[in-house]
């Protein structure tokens, strides 16, 4: 079941949960370790998923993905429906039979990590809180334990906690007035999943997030006032995706050679990741605002993903007649899997209009791009909250309390130019390069989130 490895090393078991920006980011991390460290690195879970996650492994380097050993789970077939594009929710709800299906991975984990702790020193098991039940049997084994990896921001996991305990959020008083509500950000079936998991969190041995002190090093300090019961430890190790793109496997990339052609600074470039399903008069607006707008854009135009993404026919989205004409040499519209991290650190990229999933905010927050922050769903709103109102390196597209009204393009133009070109776009993407020159700086030898990582390995590898 598992490669021979040697008797006196400690093996690491990445347990991820079935969603894209979960995938990837412990993919990262798998790839961060093994190649940093010369640890074997597990990546465990459905043969659709494992998949997925190689075939999307943006900016990280081949040779260090051949590195993981991949273990597919057999996982019970589920439904893969396309998603509601009219839905008034945009919460991915069709991914849901895929996620109830990943709860029944419990006893095939049980059994990879029964064999792996009979071949190794120490094994040590991280995984995403959202598979805490499936791993709870590393508490039955002599020589393991686990530790819990955070795919969201750590102000959105405090206001969380806090709120889940009756405890207020330790904010000033205007901010507090503005911080988005959690109504309407999850369904219940998500929520009722995650409650399911909390009974098993306990094992844990600490959390690992993917930001910098320099980032949130306020909110990890409240993390560790009020979870200090439920966390026994915490390290912040991120941005953990690679800085130096120096490896970039798609230099042919059309986006990258179209990038090229354009002046420093001076892109728009417009993704909303894999799980938001626009209605054909949105995407009218938006192609409408992009073009009023008169700013160059690069835009990802995908819909959201299936459970299943390698069955079925991905609708093909439609844009306003002429539109592509139009805007040609201004604009490209795109509608394949994008470079999205070799994107955001090319030098013409200049704001991200993004969802702003955990994923897309730290990777344009470690590039240094500026955010048209327009929350979809889940922990969006507060990772939103986070880079516009505290942070201050971002606008808002609109407010999360107006989610049900539709954005007319005459918003989405005067956005995209007061981000793109104007003193107060200036100067929000001047504190975003600031701010992401200190972020890159945190990973280097004696940096803050390095220090945070050279203190995780010896802990597990002790």
């Amino acid at each position: 079941m598992c490669s021979n490895i040697q008797q006196d090393k400690v093996a690491i078991v990445m347990v991820p949960f079935p969603a894209q920006g979960h995938l990837n980011q412990l993919l990262q991390l798998s790839c961060l370790i093994s190649s940093s460290y010369d640890l074997p690195v597990y990546y465990v879970g459905s043969a659709i998923h494992n998949r997925q996650a190689r075939v999307r492994a943006n900016a990280l380097n081949p040779s260090d993905i051949a590195k993981i050993h991949f273990h597919d789970i057999p996982t019970p077939e589920f439904a893969s429906p396309p998603p509601d594009f009219n839905a008034m929710s945009k919460f991915p709800s069709q991914l849901q039979p895929s996620w109830d299906a990943s709860m029944l991975l419990r006893e095939s984990i049980a059994s990879f990590l029964r064999d792996i702790s009979s071949k190794s020193r120490r094994v040590v098991v991280v995984h995403d809180s959202l598979m805490s039940y499936n791993v709870q049997d590393v508490s039955s084994l002599h020589n393991a334990e686990s530790c819990v990896f955070n795919c969201i921001s750590v102000f959105t996991l405090y206001c969380l906690i806090s709120l889940s305990m009756g405890m207020p959020v330790k904010l000033e008083e205007e901010l507090l007035k503005k911080l988005p509500s959690i109504e309407g950000t999850l369904t219940d079936k998500i929520k009722n999943l995650g409650a399911s998991q909390s009974p098993y969190m306990d094992i844990r041995s600490g959390d690992i997030h993917n930001t910098s002190k320099v980032i949130e090093g306020e909110f990890l300090d409240l993390l560790a006032q009020i979870a200090s019961k439920q966390v026994k430890k915490q390290w912040a190790i991120g941005p953990i995706l690679p800085i130096k793109l120096d490896c970039v496997s798609n230099k042919n990339d059309m986006c990258l050679e179209w990038l090229n052609k354009q002046p420093p600074r001076s892109v728009l470039y417009v993704s909303f990741g894999t799980t938001t399903s626009f209605s054909d008069r949105e995407i009218k607006e938006l192609a409408m605002g992009l073009e009023q707008s008169k700013q160059r854009f690069l835009w990802v135009l995908r819909d959201a993903d299936r459970g299943d993404i390698f069955t079925g026919e991905a609708r093909r989205l439609e844009l306003p007649e002429g539109f592509e004409e139009r805007v040609k040499g201004v604009g490209l519209v795109v509608r394949e899997w994008a470079p999205q991290p070799e994107i955001l650190a090319h030098s013409s990229a200049g704001g991200f209009m993004s969802h702003c999933g955990w994923n897309s905010c730290i990777e344009s927050i470690t590039m240094g791009v500026p955010i048209a922050a327009w929350p979809m769903h889940s922990d969006q709103p507060k990772n939103g909250f986070l880079v516009t109102e505290m942070l201050k390196i971002g606008l808002i597209v609109r407010e999360w309390e107006k989610r049900e009204e539709l954005v007319t393009a005459s918003t989405i133009e005067n956005v995209v130019r007061k981000l793109m070109a104007s003193e107060e776009g200036d100067v929000i993407r001047k504190r975003a390069e600031e701010l992401g020159e200190a972020v890159r700086r945190s990973t280097e030898k004696g940096g803050a989130s390095r220090m945070e990582l050279d203190s995780f390995i010896p802990y597990i590898t002790r």
